[in-house]
C-alpha cells in the first residue's frame, strides 16, 4: 500500500516495512467529517484513495476551501507539529482510505527521509497563502476610516458648511446681521445713508441667494451621511452575523461534546454490566 503513495515513494522495502508496522489504515465514507476546526490534533492523514476537502469558515460564514486533497496528498500536519488545535475542517467528498501517522510515526519517518520535511512545509505554505488572501475580510471596520480619506475639497466644504448652518453660532450671526441691517434702514442716523429701505428688497435677495447655496451644501452633506449610514449598516450586519456564527459554532461544539460523553458513558455502562 505504501508504494502507491508518493509521499512514501523514496523509502526502500525495509523502511516501508518498518513504517507500515506503525501506521493505521482508516476509512471514511463520502460526506463524513474527518475532523473539525478547533478539535485537538494528534495525527496526520495521507490519502491513499478517494478525496477530501480542507476548508474553514470566515467571520461572515463564507466557506473557504484551502485544498481539495486527493491520493498522495496529506493534511493535519500543522496541529501535529505545534500540538495546537485543528486550524481547518476536513470532510471526505468521496469514499476515502487514508493512512494515519501520529507524532511518533512522523518523527521516525522524517529521520528516515529528511526531505519529507520540505514537502510538509510546502503544503503548509500553500494553505498559508490562501489564508493570507482572506485575512483582510473582517467584520470589524471603522465607518469613519472607510470614508474620511476619500472626501474631495468640495465634500469637506459641504460638511463644514452643513455643520456650521446647524449651530447656535450661525443663528446668532444672522440675528445680529438682520437686526443691524433693518435698524440702519429704518432709523435714520446722522451721516448714515439708508441703502435698503423697507421692504428690504436687497436683504431679501441676499437671503434668497444664501438659502440656495446653503441648501446645495446641505444636500451634498446629507448624501455623504447617507453613504456613511449605508456603510455603518453593512458593518453592523457583519458584526451581527459574526456573533450569530460564533453562537452556532459553540452549539456545535457543545453538541459534539455531549454526544461523545454520552457515548463514553454508554460504553462504560456496557462494560460494568458485563458478567
Amino acid at each position: 500500500m505504501l508504494k502507491e503513495v508518493p509521499l512514501f515513494g523514496f523509502l526502500d522495502d525495509s523502511e516501508r516495512d518498518d513504517l507500515a508496522s506503525r501506521l493505521e489504515v482508516i476509512r471514511f465514507a463520502a460526506g463524513q467529517t474527518i475532523f473539525q476546526v478547533g478539535e485537538p490534533g494528534d495525527a496526520l492523514y495521507v490519502i491513499r484513495s478517494g478525496q477530501a476537502e480542507v476548508f474553514f469558515k470566515n467571520d461572515t460564514g463564507e466557506r473557504i476551501v484551502l485544498e481539495v486533497a486527493g491520493p498522495g496528498d496529506f493534511f493535519g500536519e500543522l496541529s501535529l507539529l505545534d500540538h495546537g488545535s485543528r486550524s481547518a475542517s476536513v470532510v471526505a467528498t468521496q469514499d476515502t482510505e487514508a493512512l494515519c501517522l501520529n507524532r511518533g510515526h512522523l518523527e521516525r519517518f522524517i529521520q528516515l527521509r529528511p526531505q519529507v520535511a520540505m514537502d510538509l512545509l510546502a503544503a503548509m505554505g500553500r494553505r498559508l497563502r490562501v489564508s493570507a488572501e482572506r485575512i483582510r475580510h473582517t467584520a470589524t471596520r471603522n465607518v469613519n476610516a472607510e470614508l474620511q480619506d476619500t472626501r474631495s475639497i468640495v465634500q469637506k466644504s459641504a460638511d463644514w458648511v452643513a455643520a456650521f448652518a446647524g449651530s447656535i453660532t450661525f443663528l446668532m450671526v444672522h440675528v445680529v446681521w438682520f437686526a443691524v441691517w433693518m435698524t440702519m434702514n429704518v432709523i435714520k442716523f446722522p451721516g448714515v445713508r439708508q441703502f435698503d429701505p423697507f421692504p428690504f428688497g436687497f436683504l431679501t435677495l441676499a437671503v434668497s441667494l444664501e438659502a440656495i447655496f446653503l441648501s446645495v451644501f446641505v444636500l451634498l452633506s446629507q448624501n455623504r451621511q447617507a453613504e456613511k449610514d449605508r456603510v455603518r449598516s453593512d458593518v453592523e450586519y457583519d458584526v451581527n452575523l459574526k456573533a450569530e456564527l460564533e453562537i452556532i459554532h459553540l452549539h456545535e461544539k457543545v453538541d459534539r461534546l455531549t454526544s461523545d460523553v454520552l457515548l463514553r458513558l454508554e460504553r462504560l455502562q456496557q462494560t460494568v454490566n458485563k458478567p
